[in-house]
């Protein structure tokens, strides 16, 4: 019986990543965070939050923040003058088209925005 030789593949045993000198690749670590920016530049650039709050309290405190301005804008829209008192004072034109008519102007507006035209 003559026994078969079977070629061998070629085989690519090189390290996936590049042996470098002087155990640099362990000392990366350490090097990348010696230039890590410092916290006040993160928050500058709104990586971090600005707060000083435990990150467990800062979910809380973000929607105490939005509560505050909801309720800051409905004080301030309750002490807005009517549109009347506007219209007397020649801040704002009266519109010489019928509720009507700005209702259908307003859908049709609408549905331009939903198809993207406008």
């Amino acid at each position: 019986m003559a026994e078969e030789i079977k070629p061998k593949s070629a085989v690519d045993e090189s390290p996936i990543s590049p042996i470098r000198p002087n155990n640099e690749r362990r000392n990366s670590l350490e090097q990348h965070l010696q230039h890590r920016p410092d916290r006040s530049e993160l928050v500058e650039k709104n990586i971090l939050p600005a707060s000083t709050a435990a990150p467990s309290l800062q979910e809380k405190q973000k929607e105490l923040e939005k509560h505050m301005r909801a309720d800051s804008l409905n004080d301030k829209i309750s002490h807005r003058p009517p549109p009347e008192k506007l219209i007397q004072e020649g801040v704002l034109h009266e519109d010489p088209r019928s509720p009507e008519e700005k209702y259908e102007e307003a859908i049709e507006d609408e549905y331009a925005k939903r198809e993207g035209g406008a």
